[in-house]
């Protein structure tokens, strides 16, 4: 079977193999692994699981060059359902509940994180996504396992911890329980259903991406290598669609702030990814709403740009506007407002004293 699912903590891997065993398994992607996928020529990918913070995630720009060479794209369960959310668009096909609600704004990046295990010990999970905390809360309330106050109490205390400190033990020690006997009857219903929201995304993916195959793949042409390069799409995530307007702009008196403004926000934003940043979709959207008042575009078409690449712009500003904001924080005793504010206005000579005459 031509299909490459990339997975990590979502499913156990003897699980996904048996529901697609003729498919090829690769670990959580990371940026750069769905070029090197394609060169193997697959029908059909299903991005389940992709790595973040410590490595640079995958880039929307290699799954539209997947798109644009006819391979059907899946996204479920974690960084494949935030994928598919960003780019249902262009074709990218997302599957099950996490994706829905990406796909409508309810949910935010970090909501799937979770710390795991690495590849030796198969990606084990360690802690709990808060979207599976969130599903099992639900769960219960509706067998009456917990009362509606008790669920809302849960679910604070399930939000309050990072997601690499969000376990079961401690997400319940953080709780006020009337009775030692509400605890005990809510951890009885976790041991015995296990809910797993991205586990029951996952299955679903792999179960369509499979689907799919059977019905197209054999009678559909094997794809193309994209003609685009990384570097290709790199530079046309940014560019307007006219070269003589670029032309233009580049002969205008602020021509250079213009090009240091747009380096700097490129160069912060990869620095950011590269420690690990990531934008998180309430900021997304505000900064796409902010900027669409700012430019007031008559239609969509006016801004020349695709989502995929509207997207990608957005990114970059909330990462620079981020690192911006703790600044205080990337470096020992980092620089904070004040310092910055002496310092441009001594390079702009609004400090300098005049003498008297």
């Amino acid at each position: 079977m031509s299909l490459i699912v990339f997975l990590g903590p979502s499913l156990p891997a003897a699980e996904a193999r048996r529901l697609a065993p003729r498919a090829t398994f690769w670990p959580p992607a990371r940026q750069g692994d769905i070029w090197r996928a394609l060169k193997m020529r697959p029908r059909a990918i299903a991005l389940i699981d992709g790595v973040f913070e410590a490595q640079p995630s995958v880039w929307h720009h290699e799954l539209l060059a997947a798109l644009d060479a006819g391979v059907a794209v899946f996204g479920a369960s974690s960084m494949g359902a935030l994928r598919a959310a960003e780019l249902r668009d262009h074709g990218m096909v997302g599957i099950g509940r996490i994706f829905e609600r990406y796909a409508r704004g309810a949910a935010d990046d970090g909501d799937v994180a979770l710390l795991h295990a690495d590849a030796e010990h198969g990606f084990r999970p360690l802690t709990v996504p808060l979207v599976n905390a969130e599903h099992a809360v639900e769960l219960a309330r509706r067998a009456k396992v917990l009362s509606p106050a008790e669920a809302r109490a849960v679910l604070r205390a399930a939000r309050a911890l990072h997601y690499q400190e969000r376990t079961w033990p401690a997400i319940l020690r953080n709780v006020s329980w009337r009775k030692a006997a509400q605890r005990a009857r809510f951890e009885r219903f976790l041991e015995r259903r296990r809910p797993d929201l991205k586990a029951e995304d996952a299955r679903a993916c792999i179960k369509a991406a499979v689907a799919w195959w059977k019905r197209h793949a054999r009678a559909s042409p094997v794809p193309k290598l994209p003609v685009r390069t990384p570097s290709a799409l790199v530079r046309r995530r940014r560019l307007a669609s006219s070269s003589a307007h670029l032309e233009a702009l580049a002969r205008r008196s602020d021509a250079r702030e213009w090009i240091d403004a747009g380096l700097r926000r490129a160069l912060l934003a990869g620095w950011a990814r590269s420690r690990g940043v990531r934008a998180e979709a309430r900021a997304l959207a505000q900064a796409r709403a902010e900027w669409l008042r700012a430019i007031a575009p008559r239609t969509p078409d006016d801004l020349g740009l695709d989502e995929g690449q509207i997207a990608a712009l957005m990114e970059d500003v909330v990462l620079e506007r981020f690192v911006l904001d703790h600044a205080e924080r990337w470096l020992p005793d980092g620089p904070n407002e004040t310092e910055a504010l002496a310092s441009e206005a001594h390079l702009r000579g609004r400090l300098v004293r005049k003498q008297a005459g």
